[in-house]
């Protein structure tokens, strides 16, 4: 298994010999795009219209692509046929968390079109987690039409992943070392299964869909029940390291405060900036991101107030740090993050660009997370249809009747 989420495809070349990779590039400009005209393919390509109108065929025919009429005509003549990707293939996510398990079902065009959240025993083993994320891909499953057909499932993981095997080889919160998560999925569903750290995930569906999309340099941060992750996208392209573990920015230290992360730092942005915090403020427990905005965003007491700002003044701390190093054009913020920007976003930029180089600080925009709730769904969903980009007219389609617990 390879890292699933990547850069569009390299322009396309007018060569027979290279129909495979041009047929993936045409997928991929679909895709990003959302909805696109054969003409606009044909300059972005550098193919001619020919081959680009055989190209569409092709994806219209293997049933990853639709063409429509365009509601409004440019001009004199046939109104433009504007090519889409088709909704009928779909992808399973999976989302394990310390305390509940989501999956969802999400179209090749980025629709979710269903999403199933169950809360689990406290600290669950990676089994309770797979047996769990299997059944809700059979009833998920066994409530499509029989015209969807899946491409395999994705997994965000909060923690480190080798996404060659599927083994996650540390994932501190759920107390989950090297464990095979997903051969063991995969054995359950009769799917392929591709992993990925639920931030890298993030960072990159943001960049291809969300509050990222257009800006060439990026610094994502997501935090959920299993901590604050991130990523940085620079001259377009993801930082990974040298072996996939790049983007690990919740554990940059940014006090002297010995309280400890998820991974026994002290003085961390996660371990100061803390989802736990919030929850035991507003006495919840299996909360979602939205439950908890609700609460964040009617607070009535001073001293939940106090506790609000304290943890936005660590963010702008931890925020001044990247922006001094990477000098981003903007700023996205996922996962409950974005409550904490929409609580008050002005304090929390003025301290970041306060405690930043001025220089690196002078353009930056910061944004809460563009796919909302849905942003892990998308981003996980990503890693099969990564696979199917890349060899759109080889890889193999599952009937949704596929997907049942063996």
């Amino acid at each position: 298994m390879e890292s699933g989420l990547q850069s569009p495809a390299p322009r396309g070349q007018n060569r027979e010999d290279v129909r495979q990779h041009n047929l993936s590039t045409v997928l991929r400009l679909v895709r990003l795009s959302g909805t696109i005209s054969r003409s606009q393919l044909t300059a972005a390509t550098g193919l001619n219209r020919s081959t680009i109108s055989d190209l569409v065929a092709e994806l219209e025919e293997r049933g990853l692509a639709v063409e429509t009429e365009a509601l409004v005509s440019s001009g004199v003549g046939r109104p433009s046929l504007m090519v889409s990707a088709s909704d009928n293939v779909v992808a399973f996510a999976v989302h394990p968390e310390v305390d509940a398990t989501t999956v969802g079902a999400v179209t090749l065009s980025g629709r979710v079109i269903a999403k199933e959240r169950v809360l689990m025993p406290h600290s669950p083993k990676p089994r309770d987690s797979e047996l769990t994320a299997a059944k809700l891909i059979s009833k998920i499953s066994a409530e499509l039409d029989s015209k969807y057909r899946v491409a395999g499932v994705g997994v965000a993981v909060p923690g480190q992943v080798r996404v060659s095997d599927g083994v996650i080889r540390y994932a501190p919160q759920l107390a989950w070392v090297e464990a095979a998560f997903g051969p063991e999925l995969s054995q359950l569903t009769r799917l392929p299964v591709y992993l990925d750290n639920d931030a890298s995930i993030g960072c990159m569906a943001e960049r291809n869909f969300g509050s990222a999309k257009g800006f060439s340099d990026v610094v994502f941060l997501f935090a959920g029940s299993g901590g604050i992750g991130g990523g940085a996208i620079v001259d377009g392209k993801q930082l990974r390291g040298t072996s996939g573990y790049g983007g690990e920015l919740g554990h940059v230290r940014i006090s002297s405060s010995t309280q400890r992360d998820f991974s026994g730092f002290e003085g961390t942005l996660e371990a100061l900036v803390r989802r736990d915090d919030l929850l035991e403020l507003f006495k919840l427990f299996g909360a979602t991101d939205e439950e908890l905005d609700r609460e964040i965003q009617t607070v009535k007491t001073a001293a939940a107030r106090d506790v609000i700002y304290k943890q936005i003044d660590h963010l702008a701390d931890g925020l001044s740090n990247f922006v001094t190093i990477f000098n981003p054009q903007a700023v996205v913020l996922g996962g409950f993050l974005t409550s904490l920007f929409n609580f008050d976003s002005g304090r929390l930029i003025e301290r970041m660009k306060a405690n930043a180089v001025g220089a690196s600080a002078e353009r930056v925009v910061v944004r809460p997370a563009g796919l909302g709730s849905n942003l892990l769904m998308v981003g996980a969903a990503e890693l099969p249809f990564e696979m199917l980009m890349r060899n759109p007219s080889g890889y193999l389609l599952e009937k949704s009747s596929q997907a049942t617990v063996s």
